[in-house]
């Protein structure tokens, strides 16, 4: 195909089937723990009112892309914030320009999509309460994920907001919606999908042998310094501990021998989770290398599909 392919919004979505995502993530993942992941940290421009965020990456046989997303204020709902971009996919061997595609959508279901790994890899099996805290975007996008955890699986959603709480827990046939407290007790797993500029989660109300995925905090710490310090820390890349916005605000001062990459636990060469009772946190901040994986498994669902328009650039 000649031309660029462009995908608006839904199309974009309709092109992100959540099994190839997830294993396209999965795949990203191994090879960044390899050092086989071509990617510069993170980094931004800062305007007034926010940033704008640029990560390129290339994963062999995945492909080559850069996100551009921007973070601003939403100025109809104090203490959050909008992320909007694109991302370009090129061919590999050639550098041309194959996709443009929104990545608002993509960013959520690749995020979702490598919380999941995390918690397949990490939390102990079956477990029986999952507990997403969170109401917007990246919340509905992790519940999503979740549609295919099995009946004896309760789900239950936490947010401040009572209604904005009970819509997201809409998006899943099962979930349950309760405050943060609440949703907290007595889960297994917990999912931290947040816009919090400070901790939302409390060591002391999780349960014994729990896995924390935090996905969250772009604008302050998500998680608190206890769960940080009692955890058995995974991360997506080596350089999470460094400075915000490449790394987490959460692991700034957190030694690097105490971060395992989840990679190493996908390919076997490191350990997961070593007893029931411990407390395995995954802390996500994002990689170039999770967007070339989704924007690649877009890529070739839209063509299978006939999704998007061909423009010429």
């Amino acid at each position: 195909m000649s031309g660029v392919l462009v995908l608006d919004r839904a199309q974009t979505r309709a092109a992100l089937d959540p099994a190839e995502v997830t294993g396209a993530v999965a795949r990203a993942l191994v090879a960044i723990a390899r050092g086989e992941v071509s990617a510069p940290p993170r980094i931004a421009a800062r305007a007034p009112a926010g940033l704008l965020g640029a990560m390129p990456g290339h994963v062999p046989g995945l492909g080559l892309a850069a996100k551009l997303v921007s973070v601003f204020a939403d100025p109809a709902a104090a203490g959050r914030s909008h992320h909007r971009g694109v991302v370009a996919l090129f061919d590999e061997q050639d550098g041309r320009p194959l996709a443009l595609m929104d990545a608002e959508p993509l960013t959520a279901v690749r995020t979702a999509a490598c919380a999941t790994v995390a918690m397949r890899a990490l939390a102990a099996p079956e477990p029986r309460r999952v507990a997403v805290i969170g109401t917007g975007t990246q919340a509905r996008a992790q519940l999503a994920l979740l549609t295919g955890l099995g009946p004896g699986t309760q789900v239950v959603v936490g947010g401040r907001d009572a209604e904005r709480t009970r819509r997201a827990a809409a998006v899943h046939p099962r979930a349950a919606a309760e405050t943060v407290a609440g949703a907290l007790a007595g889960a297994d797993v917990v999912f931290c999908c947040t816009d919090a500029a400070e901790p939302v989660l409390d060591r002391d109300r999780l349960a014994p042998g729990a896995h924390v995925g935090s996905v969250g905090g772009s604008r302050g710490p998500e998680l608190d310094a206890a769960t940080v310090r009692d955890g058995s820390l995974f991360v997506e890349w080596s350089g999470a501990g460094s400075a915000p916005p490449a790394g987490a605000h959460e692991l700034q001062g957190v030694p690097a021998e105490r971060l395992t990459l989840i990679g190493s636990v996908l390919d076997g060469s490191r350990p997961g989770r070593r007893s029931p009772d411990e407390l395995t946190v995954f802390k996500s901040t994002g990689h170039a290398a999770l967007d070339v994986a989704a924007a690649s498994a877009a890529y070739r669902l839209a063509r299978t599909r006939g999704l998007g328009t061909v423009v010429d650039l």
